[in-house]
């Protein structure tokens, strides 16, 4: 039988979105841990939208709806509503709203926690002759071959290759999606994902795959997550976005890692261990070298025409 060979992208896609893909059929807080399944992240979400005002938070990618339930016990007023392709989570609060698709207009809040990192974009390649060209695979064997020459305005401005073999992964259609996403917004639209900036982009791009809490080769089965790093401040500059560390981030929303004082043990042991282990949250979230790295891409709409 004859390969099928593809873009990377539409194998991409396929691999997470078709009927028998990973985001329509796995639980991902089974492969992988999030910022989204730690107590303190949705306590920094909740102070967010609080600050800002919001009237409705919005989860983008919502996984199985981790984050939402436990917004729903911290904002009992605010509307919650999860976007997601997967069916609703049966221990899903009934007050939290589940849709496969983003609402037209958004009054309040959207968060989108690695979401970016699972949009399929174009994989491209500089061959021998110092031309970009389009990566082709065959999704049943991983085999790779080089396909049209792919000409992209994105590519020059945001990631140009440079020798051949070079590779990157095409960020137009990231930019795109968010761009469309946060213009649905009277609000705050917040983006938080791993990725890389113009003076650090990676020569032979990001690629990879994560199953069973752990990388694996990357697969286009379904049975695994295929994701990307997201070229942030080509996100940011499509949405007029400011761009901070999650550490950063939250620090400005009252996340802290410090030990509690330990003389708190005497005084207050049950109190002394919930401060420890919302410490302990908080150095996980900010850790330089893992979550604390992540970057948010922050657009205040609240003044938009």
């Amino acid at each position: 039988m004859a390969a099928r060979v593809v873009s990377w992208q539409a194998a991409w896609d396929a691999a997470l979105y078709a009927d028998d893909g990973f985001f329509r059929t796995v639980r991902p807080a089974d492969h992988f841990r999030t910022s989204a399944h730690v107590g303190t992240f949705a306590r920094a979400v909740a102070e967010l939208a609080r600050r800002t005002g919001a009237a409705t938070v919005v989860d983008l990618g919502a996984g199985g709806g981790e984050l939402l339930t436990a917004l729903h016990a911290l904002l009992p007023d605010v509307e919650l509503v999860g976007v997601e392709v997967a069916a609703r989570p049966g221990a899903l609060p009934d007050e939290v709203a589940w849709t496969p698709a983003l609402p037209d207009r958004i009054d309040g809040l959207l968060i989108a926690n690695e979401w970016l990192d699972n949009v399929p974009c174009p994989v491209v390649e500089r061959d021998d002759d110092g031309v970009d060209r389009v990566v082709l695979v065959d999704p049943a064997t991983g085999d790779e071959t080089l396909g049209d020459v792919h000409d992209s305005p994105w590519m020059r401005r945001w990631w140009p290759l440079a020798a051949p073999g070079e590779r990157a992964e095409d960020g137009t259609p990231r930019d795109a999606a968010w761009a469309d996403a946060v213009a649905r917004v009277d609000g705050v639209a917040v983006a938080i994902d791993y990725g890389h900036v113009l003076a650090d982009r990676p020569p032979f791009g990001t690629l990879r795959s994560y199953a069973d809490g752990r990388e694996v080769d990357v697969r286009l089965d379904g049975s695994r997550d295929v994701t990307a790093d997201v070229a942030v401040d080509a996100v940011a500059a499509a949405v007029d976005g400011r761009l901070v560390r999650q550490r950063d981030a939250l620090a400005e929303l009252g996340v802290d890692g410090r030990r509690p004082p330990l003389d708190l043990a005497s005084t207050d042991p049950a109190g002394y261990v919930r401060a420890l282990s919302a410490a302990g949250e908080a150095a996980e979230l900010t850790s330089r070298g893992g979550l604390g790295d992540f970057w948010w891409i922050v657009t205040d709409r609240r003044d938009a025409a």
